[in-house]
């Protein structure tokens, strides 16, 4: 499916990028390529405006915010991809990344941890444990005469 007719990038269920705020941005990559790698555009950089994307609810962008702080810049996220040869490669890639990392700063917060104490069961083992290790390096010792 040419790229002007996809409905958007899916992100999640909640999520769906359109394709209309995703520019890219094309150049020479440095990475494998042998002649080729000279002429050819094969690196490929991804740029979602998120500070004014339509896609995402007041909730969902503070929270993209707040994970991705050190990655945007003025509100703006860039993938890079140039892995493979081919530019079409490395445009799938960079898709992939892009949707991969934005699911993964828009996943809900973890449920906190409750405080468990050992149970006493633990206890005695751990408690078995040093006493076995104690009598191992006991033998280790020079005999008292």
């Amino acid at each position: 499916m040419p790229a002007a007719h996809r409905p958007g990038l899916r992100v999640d269920s909640r999520v769906t990028i359109p394709e209309s705020e995703l520019t890219w941005r094309f150049s020479r990559s440095s990475g494998p390529g042998g002649q080729g790698v000279n002429t050819t555009d094969s690196r490929v950089e991804l740029v979602w405006d998120a500070a004014s994307s339509a896609a995402l609810s007041p909730l969902l962008r503070e929270r993209l915010f707040g994970r991705l702080s050190g990655r945007l810049v003025g509100g703006v996220l860039t993938i890079a991809a140039s892995e493979h040869r081919a530019q079409k490669q490395n445009r799938d890639a960079a898709r992939a990344r892009l949707a991969k990392v934005v699911a993964e700063a828009l996943a809900p917060p973890s449920a906190p941890r409750r405080p468990t104490k050992p149970s006493r069961g633990s206890k005695e083992r751990r408690l078995t444990a040093k006493k076995q290790r104690t009598d191992v390096k006991r033998l280790r010792r020079r005999p008292l005469d």
